[in-house]
């Protein structure tokens, strides 16, 4: 018998080096200050710009940088350990982009895709509703066939970067079914109003947005009439919702470094708070969860690249993890901080507060259970006894 090798993940490609880096430098510091000011400095918002972030998942025809998916998890995982609300608004441009990369017509690429990938238009997806909340079946949004286009009367609530955002992806009900709109931000009808007094990722500037009888051309229809929740819907969410799992990952690797070097820090009982076997233990969970986070993460996205349909329950397992991961990081981190975790600017208490969130967006941590066990069913009635 041959005996097999198997190489290791590799904990540090130079991608994720270089990103890391730039996440040291120029994210991370400012974090605490972007969450006190409810926004994102102009600052991190150039210097994503500068090092090709917005158009990481974007082909190099375009002007993106063509990275696969392992190389944006990866992205998304640094930028959401340094601040989850830039990783927010990360996510939702590149889901709008990889739409209209997706589903675009050849015009709809050459309108939007190169300002989407410089940074120069940001972009939000716009599906959210106060009362459907997230589930685009039940949109009450319409859009109304008129002469040369639609004419489109909504409310989109929890917009993330919807009060920066230069390109609205809207999605409506039209007579045909839903359909998915690409909306200049300044089109006549459309309003943004700041959603203040969030829990966590206080700065992605979320917005209400209302769209009152805007009307649009046929143009602006992104994907078959009356298709999108089959398409546009489904493929956009899976990209969020690895995005999230790999933000919710760096959020768990913020919270062991953070928490591990305080407790190396903090006198206790004649030594240091590290040397208590219950604070070691929660230190170990969040290296464990770390990597096993990192790994399904990995996972999901190198299906992704080779356009196998796995991905799809990797993706919602990966995510399941990791937002749960995140949430027991954060509340760990803050045990360990003490009083002095519960003070706003601590940086354990914005991870406390974000990795909440995570266990929401993205399909709630109960969807989550319920999609993961129905797969699981199906996949056990299917096997022979």
């Amino acid at each position: 018998m041959h005996s097999q090798t198997l190489a290791a993940p590799n904990p540090c490609s130079e991608w994720r080096h270089q990103v890391r880096v730039v996440v040291d430098e120029h994210v991370a510091p400012g974090a605490d200050a972007c969450d006190r000011d409810a926004r994102i400095s102009p600052h991190a918002l150039d210097v994503a710009a500068r090092e090709g972030w917005w158009g990481a998942a974007l082909p190099v025809d375009v002007g993106g940088t063509g990275r696969d998916w392992v190389d944006v998890s990866a992205l998304h995982e640094e930028v959401g350990r340094g601040c989850s609300s830039l990783r927010s608004l990360l996510t939702v441009h590149t889901m709008v982009g990889h739409a209209i990369d997706r589903w675009g017509t050849d015009a709809q690429r050459e309108q939007w895709l190169a300002q989407l990938a410089t940074g120069a238009t940001l972009g939000a997806f716009c599906l959210t509703e106060p009362e459907a909340g997230s589930d685009a079946a039940a949109l009450s949004a319409r859009a109304e066939r008129v002469r040369h286009g639609y004419r489109l009367s909504a409310t989109k609530c929890w917009i993330t970067g919807g009060l920066t955002a230069g390109l609205l992806l809207i999605f409506a009900r039209s007579p045909s079914g839903i359909c998915a709109f690409l909306v200049p931000a300044e089109s006549v009808g459309v309003t943004r109003t700041p959603v203040a007094g969030l829990l966590g990722t206080r700065a992605s500037m979320l917005a209400e947005v209302v769209v009152d009888a805007c009307e649009v051309p046929d143009t602006a229809l992104l994907g078959p009439d009356g298709f999108a929740l089959a398409t546009v819907i489904t493929g956009t969410l899976e990209v969020g919702r690895l995005s999230v799992a790999s933000g919710s990952v760096g959020i768990v690797r913020a919270c062991l470094q953070a928490a591990s070097g305080h407790a190396a820090r903090r006198s206790c009982a004649g030594g240091t708070l590290k040397d208590q076997q219950l604070v070691r233990r929660m230190l170990t969970d969040m290296v464990v969860d770390a990597r096993a986070g990192r790994l399904l993460c990995e996972r999901a996205a190198r299906l992704k690249d080779t356009g196998d349909p796995e991905t799809v329950m990797a993706t919602w397992i990966a995510k399941y993890h990791a937002a749960r991961a995140a949430a027991r990081a954060a509340g760990d981190a803050v045990q360990i901080y003490g009083a002095r975790g519960c003070v706003t600017g601590a940086s354990v208490d914005r991870y406390y507060r974000d990795a909440k969130v995570m266990e929401i967006i993205e399909g709630s941590t109960e969807l989550h259970q319920v999609t993961i066990a129905d797969d699981a069913d199906r996949q056990m009635s299917g096997c022979a006894p």
